[in-house]
């Protein structure tokens, strides 16, 4: 079998017609059932698997309602991407309105916010429905440049028959997901699209290149905003008794006092002042301050263990713990590397090692530093909920794991070998 990524990228450097024919015949074949005779590209084919189960029509294309434009506006002024449109613009436009490109910027629910580049192009992205306010979610409009680099939180380029809606098919995008470095949680996608033809192998390091220099402004605008509250906070805390912290809106520490540093603390979703119970802190009295809260931490223990916790797997890119007990619950969005972690622990209930952790996510058990210093991490929120020497779930604890419906759509972001390995059993089962 030919390498597909490697031959078909040659090919489309040189001869755009020609590799969009062969791409179409893999289009045509795949979707009959029958086997093509170059495969597509991994991450090509599961998209295409996702959208088969999911009912997804490959010959209609289906376009749900557009946000109003006040909906597009309050969107907007919401999302941390405007902060950083003068990276993305500066960093894509100029070349892109050149090459008769247009960028995209959507949200993470798939929603485009913001779309500027050649005028030419973006009157034949109003023909595919590519408007402002348009869902270009993958289990919507199938596989594209911003739903699937949302589901897979990995740059992604689509070219012409990649895409699995057939209008789609004239069409070439190239797409890098934009994580919010607070909590790493998906914030949106930038896009760059055009014409087939006028498409190159290379705009897949050039957009990713650019959605991480923007990812790299987001996190100096954080650094400046716990700047500015520790400004405020600190002479506070040097007022008061007793062990006490600063924090953002995200639970960033600004300002500590009277305790060991702590770097970041799980806020619950809906922190409000008076007296709460936070991990690992136990009581605090919580108080607003301007852009966070002081916490200050009381004298009596915590109460009991928590007693129950749910890993959610099951949404299409996005997924959470939440840990439940006496002193009420919290919920947390995890990162793609701690889902497949805490995935993996949930498949073995009697503890896992470092080296066999290692393996289960690099396929290279020697990886035990990488794998130790994740694990710090998950700690710090889930405490002595996971236990280790082997690492584990607390015996005590209930776990409840949501999967998808379907198994082939775990974590389908993920390389690590046990969660490919999984999904490799569910459909040879299917």
């Amino acid at each position: 079998m030919v390498n597909p990524p490697t031959n078909l990228a040659r090919l489309a450097a040189v001869d755009t017609a020609r590799a969009a024919r062969m791409l179409s015949e893999v289009r045509e074949a795949t979707l009959a059932g029958r086997r093509a005779r170059i495969a597509p590209r991994p991450v090509i084919e599961q998209s295409w698997g996702r959208m088969l189960r999911g009912g997804v029509d490959p010959d209609h294309d289906f376009r749900s309602g557009l946000l109003s434009a006040d909906e597009v506006r309050r969107r907007r002024e919401e999302s941390p991407l405007r902060h950083v449109l003068p990276v993305l613009r500066e960093g894509l436009l100029s070349v892109a309105d050149v090459a008769q490109h247009i960028m995209v910027v959507a949200d993470a629910e798939g929603r485009v916010l913001w779309r500027e580049g050649s005028p030419q192009v973006l009157r034949k992205a109003d023909g595919l429905g590519f408007e402002l306010g348009a869902d270009w979610r993958e289990d919507v409009v199938g596989t594209n440049g911003v739903g699937t680099p949302a589901v897979v939180r990995r740059p992604v380029q689509v070219f012409a028959a990649e895409h699995f809606v057939r209008s789609h098919t004239s069409w070439t995008c190239t797409g890098a997901p934009i994580t919010d470095p607070r909590d790493g949680r998906l914030i949106g996608v930038v896009d760059v699209s055009g014409p087939l033809r006028t498409m190159h192998p290379a705009t897949l390091s050039w957009v990713d290149s650019v959605a991480r220099l923007a990812e790299a402004r987001l996190r100096e605008l954080h650094l400046d905003a716990l700047e500015r509250l520790r400004a405020v906070g600190a002479p506070v805390l040097a007022r008061l008794d007793g062990p006490a912290l600063v924090v953002d809106r995200d639970g960033w520490a600004a300002a500590v006092t009277g305790m060991p540093y702590v770097r970041r603390l799980s806020l619950p979703k809906s922190l409000a002042p008076g007296r709460r119970w936070l991990p690992p802190l136990g009581h605090c009295a919580v108080e607003p301050l301007a852009g966070g809260w002081l916490l200050r931490v009381a004298d009596e223990p915590p109460p009991g263990a928590a007693s129950r916790i749910r890993l959610d797997l099951g949404g299409a890119g996005r997924t959470s713990v939440t840990v439940s007990g006496a002193a009420g619950s919290w919920s947390r969005e995890l990162s793609p590397r701690h889902a497949e972690l805490l995935y993996v622990l949930t498949e073995h209930p009697g503890g896992r090692g470092a080296a066999a952790l290692a393996e289960d996510l690099f396929g290279d058990p020697s990886r035990t530093v990488t794998v130790r210093a994740e694990m710090s991490r998950v700690r710090r929120y889930l405490g002595d909920l996971l236990q280790h020497r082997p690492y584990r779930f607390r015996e005590d604890a209930e776990i409840e794991v949501l999967l998808p419906g379907d198994l082939r759509d775990l974590l389908p972001q993920s390389v690590a070998p046990a969660v490919v390995a999984r999904r490799r059993t569910a459909a040879g089962a299917g």
